[in-house]
């Protein structure tokens, strides 16, 4: 019986990419044995290249905590889709539509970062952002770069390109 508990299949493999929520895309390296407060956990190693950082997850708690395979490319399309929409700007103080925006992204959820890439985005025409609107506006723009960029298998940059094109046909709707 404690042979089939070890052999059962991991939900990740090693070389897979992979979307942490509070991080974004990483690689599992390596599925490790640990020790850890004398219990013996399996852990997936996840690289995270761009934040030069090893996060270790229990292969028992990956999905619990957020953990996920890359989006498809129906949700990178929906996602796209978002970015072209209307912003959706609610009428409450800045600091409740920060935290709002940073649970978004934080989530992981591809949609819901594409919909605070869409409320915080602002064209030539449109007054400057504060400086906490752009960092949040950048972070959540990144996120969503880095995750294009491995599900389509580009580099950052033209992930960036096609998202601004997606936020450029937002401009000419509106």
């Amino acid at each position: 019986m404690a042979k089939k508990a070890e052999t059962r299949a991991l939900a990740f493999e090693v070389g897979q990419s992979v979307v942490y929520p509070a991080h974004g895309v990483g690689k599992i390296t390596a599925v490790e044995k640990q020790t850890v407060a004398g219990m013996a956990l399996e852990v997936y190693v996840v690289a995270f290249d761009q934040d030069k950082m090893i996060l270790r997850v229990p292969t028992n708690r990956a999905e619990a905590s957020g953990m996920r395979a890359l989006a498809g490319s129906k949700l990178v399309d929906d996602a796209l889709k978002t970015l072209g929409g209307k912003a959706r700007i609610k009428r409450t103080m800045w600091s409740r539509r920060a935290q709002e925006y940073e649970a978004k992204i934080n989530s992981g959820d591809l949609i819901s970062i594409a919909e605070v890439v869409r409320d915080l985005h602002r064209g030539d025409d449109q007054p400057e952002q504060s400086y906490s609107e752009r960092q949040l506006y950048e972070s959540a723009l990144d996120r969503m770069a880095r995750e294009l960029a491995a599900v389509e298998n580009i580099d950052k940059g033209k992930a960036m390109e096609k998202l601004a094109k997606s936020l450029a046909k937002k401009k000419i709707a509106a």
